[in-house]
């Protein structure tokens, strides 16, 4: 985890938010993250994901997160991480996405 905040943070922001880093993940394997002002959410997945797919999959999980906490920050996740993990739960099971309707998902 604190490599691939490492890989991340140090990026300018202008830069695609895709990484590969063979060495440290493997060949088929490629980091995927979005920054939002103080927050990084990061996916580690394999090739045959959708890099678009899974940049999409992070978003709606953030504007979510917002629609809970009502503009979401880093406190909001530490002190409520039973409700981010399940917020999570519900978009993705199993490894399959069954949801990115965030409206649905808060109810």
């Amino acid at each position: 985890i604190d490599h691939a905040y490492r890989l991340v943070s140090k990026r300018f922001d202008d830069l695609c938010n895709f990484v590969e880093d063979d060495k440290l993940f493997g060949e088929d394997t490629h980091l995927i993250y979005r920054h939002f002002a103080t927050l990084y959410f990061i996916v580690i997945c394999d090739k045959a994901e959708s890099e678009l797919g899974i940049l999409d999959l992070i978003q709606v999980y953030v504007e979510t997160l917002d629609k809970s906490f009502e503009n979401v920050c880093e406190l909001d996740i530490i002190f409520n991480q039973q409700k981010a993990g399940l917020i999570l739960d519900q978009m993705i099971t199993g490894g399959l996405v069954l949801e990115t309707n965030s409206q649905e998902i808060v109810k």
